[in-house]
């Protein structure tokens, strides 16, 4: 089968084509043809030698292939969950060894669900990691109905899910980007836009209960003029500094950064809320499987609108 490896981290030119046999499946696990792959962030973050690069377990393959998201066809199964011939979408193995750039990916069953049958293979694998972060990062925080909710880079991968489940736990939500996503932000369903570029955060709102930095740099520090009194803050885009924490805790706001985790139950969370149709993935742009390079220079500019998806 075709794999694309990354023989050292480093640019674009280490992701190299390559045929390897198909992989074996253990207990609980299945096998499945990919039809599509998601590209987020953490795929060129990691092959640069950051991400979850870091982690022990990936820095020792010599030859590793990237990639989690995906969605495609049981073809072999050794799981009660699922039989050959399902159409399963998931995050595999995060954090961890995905193996996704592949054709074929050996998957735990318990990381999967079963993909909602009026949705393409590319819309069901662009709502895995990026929708997994959202509805985690709302779960751990405690997002309820009626709570004041920014959201930043609200039209990015993560943010565009991020707005959605928001409001579908009933929140009132504020979401920032560039002025030329604005109807695209409130398309999703926000309730008020902030163009970053050239509006004050500070002046743009205040009284939230939960801010959400999808985008890093400065959006926690950001956040803390606007946040209520005990209020909350979570990114996923790097650890907040020990100078940062104390001024969480002296104006009495809760900070934390929050890394998502692989979990079929909540991918049939997600499936369930697409096949009711509130919520929807936005794929930009799809690329072919020998295209990959031009894929991580896409999700590398910051310009991403919604998802970008590898196809098969």
């Amino acid at each position: 089968m075709k794999t694309m490896i990354l023989v050292e981290p480093g640019s674009t030119e280490n992701l190299k084509m390559t045929e390897v046999s198909v992989p074996q499946i253990k207990a609980d696990e299945v096998l499945i043809k990919v039809k599509s792959i998601s590209i987020n962030p953490v795929d060129a973050k990691t092959r640069l030698g950051g991400g979850v690069y870091k982690y022990g377990g990936v820095s020792k393959q010599s030859a590793l292939v990237l990639g989690w998201d995906i969605s495609g066809v049981v073809t072999e199964s050794k799981s009660g969950l699922f039989n050959v011939g399902d159409e399963v979408f998931g995050m595999v193995n995060f954090p961890g060894v995905g193996n996704a750039y592949a054709e074929y990916v050996a998957a735990p069953a318990d990381h999967l669900a079963l993909k909602p049958a009026d949705i393409s293979h590319d819309e069901a694998a662009a709502a895995t990691l990026a929708a997994l972060t959202a509805l985690q990062v709302f779960t751990d925080a405690g997002v309820k109905k009626g709570d004041r909710v920014l959201i930043h880079a609200a039209s990015g991968g993560v943010g565009h899910y991020a707005v959605q489940l928001a409001k579908h736990l009933g929140a009132y939500v504020i979401g920032t980007s560039s002025a030329a996503n604005r109807d695209f932000v409130l398309s999703l369903g926000a309730d008020e836009h902030i163009d970053y570029q050239n509006q004050s955060l500070a002046d743009a709102t205040k009284d939230i209960d939960f801010a959400f930095d999808c985008v890093g740099s400065n959006s926690v520090i950001q956040s803390l003029p606007v946040l209520k009194n005990g209020g909350k803050v979570t990114t996923i885009v790097g650890q907040i500094s020990e100078e940062v924490n104390e001024k969480l805790k002296s104006e009495n706001i809760q900070g934390k950064l929050l890394l998502v985790h692989s979990s079929g139950t909540d991918m049939k969370f997600l499936a369930q809320l697409i096949a009711d149709g509130k919520l929807k993935s936005h794929v930009s742009k799809t690329f072919s499987f020998d295209q990959m390079a031009e894929a991580h220079a896409q999700i590398e500019s910051g310009r991403t609108v919604g998802k970008i998806v590898v196809t098969l």
